[in-house]
């Protein structure tokens, strides 16, 4: 499996923008397909965005089309999710993951797992 370790959470006002990093270890990083999940409390865990191995193809759950941005550097074993225009129901704890399959947006369908960042967005 791949380590992955998540950063960048914290606390932020409605509108605010925060900037999520992941450093991936231990597998080839350009083999895997990347994503973002979030987990909110007495919720279950849901896809937020995924990133193909090369870069060049995202993909973005409805709730966060237009504010939320993947993306990837394999050079530095990383990958990003810039969050604009936060929300207050985008407070979730979120997690990296990645996955050797090249569809899928459930969390069955990635292999690996980070320990997560919590993001409060205050009204």
């Amino acid at each position: 499996q791949m380590q992955l370790v998540e950063s960048g959470g914290g606390l932020v006002q409605a509108g605010g923008s925060l900037r999520l990093s992941c450093a991936a270890s231990g597998r080839t990083f350009g083999n895997y397909r990347m994503g973002w999940f979030r987990q909110a409390p007495g919720k279950e865990r849901e896809f937020v965005a995924s990133i193909s191995w090369t870069g060049g193809s995202t993909y973005y759950a409805d709730s966060v089309k237009g504010r939320f941005t993947i993306s990837r550097d394999n050079a530095k074993n990383s990958v990003y999710l810039q969050m604009n225009s936060l929300k207050p129901e985008d407070t979730a704890v979120y997690y990296c993951a990645a996955s050797r399959l090249r569809v899928g947006v459930y969390p069955t369908n990635f292999d690996s797992w980070g320990q997560g960042t919590q993001v409060t967005v205050s009204s």
